[in-house]
């Protein structure tokens, strides 16, 4: 019997320590409750229903970085140019962005390159004018996404 109440008494501990959740300073969580977006969690210390409630993305709302290395041809010329970016970039409003945070890096790496893509002198223009260019390009459809990219470097090969 005093096997048992331990067991009960250990299981509810168990059960109290899986509902708090804890939020770093830079970081907002997304909190699902059965499977639908229920709130965000600001840092700090957080209460949730246990099994029903589940953390479904750690919004990260510090500066990130994404780099990257395509091939790229250019519009005029059969040659294949390699392009190396990075990419600087934050959340600004978590809200909307944690519908498509899990898709920001194929987001950004993909308005990048469709940027570069429709940049007509792009491999003769001055990397940073470029990358200002770049950074307005996708910025527009970023923003409504809650994100917002910061700075873009190029270099070309």
């Amino acid at each position: 019997m005093n096997a048992l109440i331990t067991l009960v008494v250990l299981a509810l501990i168990a059960t109290f320590v899986t509902a708090i959740k804890r939020v770093p300073a830079d970081q907002v969580h997304s909190l699902y409750r059965r499977g639908k977006p229920y709130r965000l969690l600001q840092p700090g210390t957080h209460m949730a229903l246990p099994l029903i409630d589940r953390v479904e993305h750690r919004i990260n709302l510090s500066g990130q970085v994404l780099r990257f290395e395509e091939p790229l041809p250019h519009a005029h010329d059969a040659d294949a140019h390699d392009v190396r970016g990075t990419v600087y970039w934050q959340v600004l409003e978590p809200e909307r962005a944690d519908a498509v945070i899990d898709q920001a890096d194929q987001l950004i790496r993909g308005g990048a390159l469709a940027a570069l893509r429709d940049e007509p002198e792009a491999f003769s223009a001055d990397c940073r004018d470029l990358g200002s260019r770049l950074k307005q390009s996708m910025n527009g459809a970023l923003r409504e996404r809650g994100m917002m990219v910061t700075r873009v470097e190029l270099e070309f090969a």
